[in-house]
């Protein structure tokens, strides 16, 4: 199973840090990393997990919940991926569409795991776990020194689910098999090599790319500090004394860390690579990081059903394009495709397009999905001539192989590396009274990259203001997925009534070549 090749950290550093805390309360070495994994998989198995068996974790990052992940894949069952930071209501629906059976969960979060699974009548069991404390399972936990038998290899097995979602807001699943996740994992560590085992902070969700980013550097014999969020003091504080040389942000969080008043006096110098994704990043944004990082930053492109690295914009080609005029416009893009990705252009009647046309960007390979579980109508959307995957995101490569996304087919919008489905907060809006119609899309913004924006046509006969209508938002639907600002104007429709969504977002992009 995948866990062989996590395994490989056991065996090259078996004594070394793997997993710790933020604040070093907490510490295992590889050893009993494995240790612990096998006992928690054991009693899953005893507790009726088999292969294939559907086990979520809800948890903030913390120890125990990755020693949880390590131990539904020890034991041959598939992780169900789940963001703590998301509504129960969310959650419940994805769990449901997985087919999830058992839920893991931090106690911190009993009253939101009971709504989860009142809401979920498909969990047949559920187990708390307190934090990172020795005693965090009581009885259920077998003896020390259990094991689970070593699973043969079966590449097409479902290792991980994933929660995605269409322009509808309606949540779809992706299954990872064996074989996808480690593709990704070898081909990670390919495009980052580091001469000694990797010292990598995580800040974001476990379920983000951030997160899955853990289990290659475990496999290196690596090891991994688990932040809980974004603190830029407690990140910084942490590279220069932790000797931190891996970190994965979305461009958001690294604004904020190149806002801090101290991270021009933190000694960045261990750091060898500086991963962002999930959303474009400013031109002069990235070019202030790599002046105060060094020449670390990586870019990586993928999606859930082709995940995080079917492109890799290395350090060497970020600092080329940062000191040669004539190679700056490489600094748009998201690099070259990367060992494990076949990537090209397709033009909407399926030929592949030459360099510097527009069309939509394709991915096929070993990273690519099998198909949505139990949705296959949804996977036919996906599918283009030639076996390739349509990611729904346009773009073009320029004349030496770089790829550059410059618009999105669907409407979902990225805002912080979070995704926000329209229709679901348009739903929220149209609620209420005052609201004639609205359209809810995704504005640029230098933080951000797109900010959610909301243009309501209010009816004529009531009054209505923009921070009623953000706190109806932030209370249904949480303050990711609240507009950040309400624009109060006429809509503009088509001859048939239909809103002209796309007509209103390009007013706001007009004059700006990357779209999204």
């Amino acid at each position: 199973m995948f866990t062989d090749y996590i395994d490989r950290g056991v065996a090259v550093n078996p004594d070394g840090p793997c997993l710790r805390s933020a604040d070093g309360s907490v510490s295992l070495d590889h050893r009993q990393v494995a240790a612990l994994s096998h006992r928690i998989a054991a009693s899953l198995r005893n507790d009726g997990a088999v292969p294939g068996t559907r086990i979520a974790v809800y948890s903030p990052n913390n120890v125990t919940a990755f020693l949880c992940v390590l131990a539904i894949l020890r034991a041959g069952a598939t992780w169900v991926a789940v963001n703590p930071r998301s509504e129960p209501s969310e959650l419940a629906e994805l769990l449901e569409r997985a087919e999830a059976e058992i839920l893991l969960y931090d106690a911190a979060l009993s009253d939101r795991a009971d709504q989860i699974m009142t809401a979920t009548p498909g969990i047949r069991m559920s187990v708390a776990f307190d934090g990172d404390s020795e005693e965090q399972f009581g009885r259920w936990l077998v003896p020390p020194g259990t094991t689970v038998p070593r699973l043969p290899f079966d590449p097409d097995a479902v290792a991980m689910m994933l929660g995605t979602g269409g322009t509808t807001g309606r949540s779809k699943v992706v299954p990872v098999t064996n074989r996808q996740f480690l593709t990704m994992s070898l081909a990670y560590n390919a495009h980052m090599p580091e001469p000694t085992p990797p010292i990598y902070l995580l800040a974001p969700p476990m379920t983000h790319a951030a997160g899955i980013s853990v289990w290659p550097t475990l496999a290196e014999g690596g090891s991994v500090i688990l932040h809980d969020g974004v603190d830029t003091g407690a990140i910084l504080h942490a590279i220069e004394y932790e000797r931190v040389t891996r970190l994965f942000l979305p461009p958001t969080a690294i604004y904020a860390l190149l806002a801090d008043p101290g991270v021009r006096d933190t000694d960045v110098s261990s750091l060898r690579h500086f991963i962002y994704a999930a959303a474009p990043m400013s031109e002069d944004k990235l070019r202030e990081a790599l002046e105060v990082f060094g020449p670390v930053m990586t870019q990586t492109f993928g999606q859930a059903e082709a995940p995080m690295i079917a492109t890799c914009m290395a350090p060497a080609d970020h600092a080329e394009a940062a000191s040669d005029p004539a190679k700056a416009h490489r600094l748009r893009s998201c690099g070259r495709p990367s060992l494990v990705a076949a990537v090209e252009i397709m033009g909407d009647d399926g030929t592949v397009l030459g360099p510097h046309e527009r069309g939509e960007i394709v991915v096929r390979g070993d990273l690519v999905m099998t198909g949505y579980h139990n949705d296959p109508d949804e996977t036919a959307q996906t599918r283009r001539p030639g076996g390739w995957h349509g990611t729904s995101d346009i773009g073009y490569r320029d004349d030496d192989g770089f790829i550059y996304v410059v618009d999105r087919k669907r409407d979902m919008i990225i805002t912080g590396g979070f995704n926000v489905y329209p229709s679901t907060v348009e739903r929220v809006m149209w609620g209420h009274s005052a609201v004639l119609d609205c359209a809810v899309i995704g504005i640029p913004d230098d933080k951000w990259g797109e900010s959610v924006t909301a243009v309501v046509e209010p009816k004529d006969d009531q009054q209505i203001t923009a921070q009623e209508l953000i706190e109806r938002c932030k209370s249904e639907l949480g303050s990711v997925q609240a507009p950040k600002s309400v624009i109060f104007r006429q809509l503009p429709r088509s001859a048939n009534g239909k809103v002209l969504k796309r007509q209103l977002r390009d007013e706001y992009w007009a004059g700006l070549e990357r779209r999204v």
